[in-house]
């Protein structure tokens, strides 16, 4: 028995804030093009964002004849959806100042026990250890995204219904977010969690808005999102954040110190933050380190100069 199982995806170049790769890719798999025109008329709504909009795009397949199903799964799912043909969206961490980012799965090898992810070039794929891949997962509670046929749903529908709901709500309050709408996706992440009380994801945007509106309610959020997954990275992040213009200094360390703990790569600026906290604590050696780390992760950054001026003056 052949243990590399993988899927053949069509090749897609074209993509856009509403359109995401991923989801163009998965959408031609099935025999769907859908239309990028119409994709750049929703991008319209937003304004000077950066990176893509997942439930956008998923929102363009569906009304293009694709079902799309957000849940919480595992390794032996994942595997289970590409044996029987359903290729799976994940959301991973991202690099550099991307915070996180949504990878096609197209395979597995069950000897090598490695994963692999989408590259839009022929005769290419991207390979993972599956550990790594699993870790790396679990930082945002293992999201996946199907977007399948309506003839395909029977083969797949064995997810808790709630859940999906729930998932759904989380994914519709970050759009609603992202277009300025914060009371309205306040009330449907509370509708999220009171769905599925133990839903992290809800947790952490609801956590997220409210740190934003500078509540000490965030940090009760942040908390039980910690208590529900303890590698959520994007918590302990704000928890630094939430700290850090409150003038905690101590508080905001510990806790960017403690989402590094969980992934050293994932988003470069933590090392800023962290630095500007230990140099507010007179750490100035450890701050010099964080703010050095900083441009090793990051070397185009926009305020590489005044960060090197302040290397210098450590």
């Amino acid at each position: 028995m052949d243990p590399t199982h993988t899927l053949e995806i069509p090749i897609v170049q074209e993509e856009n804030i509403c359109l995401p790769l991923v989801v163009s890719a998965v959408s031609k798999y099935w025999g769907v093009d859908l239309p990028l025109k119409e994709a750049a008329e929703i991008a319209k709504k937003y304004q000077n964002m950066k990176g893509s909009i997942l439930i956008e795009g998923v929102e363009l397949a569906e009304r293009h004849g694709l079902l799309g199903i957000i849940v919480n799964s595992t390794l032996k799912e994942l595997k289970k959806m590409i044996d029987i043909g359903v290729p799976p969206i994940v959301i991973l961490p991202g690099v550099k100042d991307v915070v996180q980012h949504a990878s096609l799965i197209v395979g597995y090898d069950e000897t090598e026990k490695t994963i692999f992810h989408y590259i839009p070039e022929p005769e290419k794929i991207g390979a993972i250890p599956e550990k790594q891949f699993d870790e790396q997962w679990q930082e945002d509670d293992r999201l996946m995204i199907l977007l399948v046929p309506q003839d395909i749903l029977p083969d797949i529908n064995t997810f808790d219904e709630n859940k999906i709901k729930s998932n759904r709500l989380c994914f519709d309050g970050e759009k609603l977010r992202l277009q300025g709408k914060t009371d309205e996706a306040i009330v449907t992440l509370k509708q999220a969690i009171e769905i599925h009380k133990s839903n992290s994801t809800a947790m952490c945007l609801l956590a997220g808005i409210l740190n934003d509106k500078n509540s000490n309610d965030a940090i009760s959020y942040y908390a039980k999102t910690i208590g529900l997954n303890s590698k959520y990275y994007l918590a302990y992040r704000g928890l630094g954040n939430y700290y850090l213009k409150t003038k905690d200094y101590a508080n905001a360390e510990k806790y960017y110190t403690a989402a590094l703990e969980i992934d050293q790569t994932r988003f470069a600026p933590i090392y800023k933050n962290r630095g500007l906290v230990r140099y507010e604590q007179k750490k100035l050696g450890a701050a010099k380190q964080d703010f050095e780390k900083y441009l090793e992760q990051m070397p185009e950054a926009r305020d590489r100069a005044g960060i090197e001026q302040a290397i210098s003056e450590l």
